[in-house]
């Protein structure tokens, strides 16, 4: 059974930076498709950032592009987000996910195992 363990979250102030990170147990990470969602109070889910099992195809929503970057590290069964400029509407429980199939725009149904999420609250 594939187990996903969040780290790195906490609070951090308006500007500052991030590291989560996404620890595959039961299986090599390698097989896989990575994502990252994000719920923040009283909102749906929504999709972060996701990768492809090669690492060659990566997603981005408009609102993280260019301050976010998904990245592997297959050799610790690790996938990591690097969350830079931060800003308050970033605040929300993180959560990792593993997918069989990379899909562009990484749709939650393409995700069958999900971590437990971590908190991100970003504010002065």
């Amino acid at each position: 059974q594939l187990q996903l363990v969040e780290s790195g979250g906490g609070l951090v102030q308006p500007g500052g930076s991030l590291r989560l990170s996404c620890v595959v147990a039961g299986s090599p990470s390698r097989a896989f498709a990575i994502g990252w969602f994000r719920q923040a109070p009283g909102k749906e889910r929504e999709g972060a950032s996701c990768v492809s099992p090669t690492g060659l195809g990566t997603y981005y929503p408009d609102s993280v592009k260019g301050r976010f970057t998904i990245s592997r590290e297959d050799a610790k069964n690790t996938v990591h987000l690097q969350m830079n400029s931060l800003k308050p509407e970033d605040t929300a429980v993180y959560f990792c996910a593993a997918g069989d199939v990379y899909t562009t725009g990484c749709p939650e149904s393409g995700f069958e195992s999900w971590g437990q999420g971590i908190q991100v609250t970003v504010s002065s």
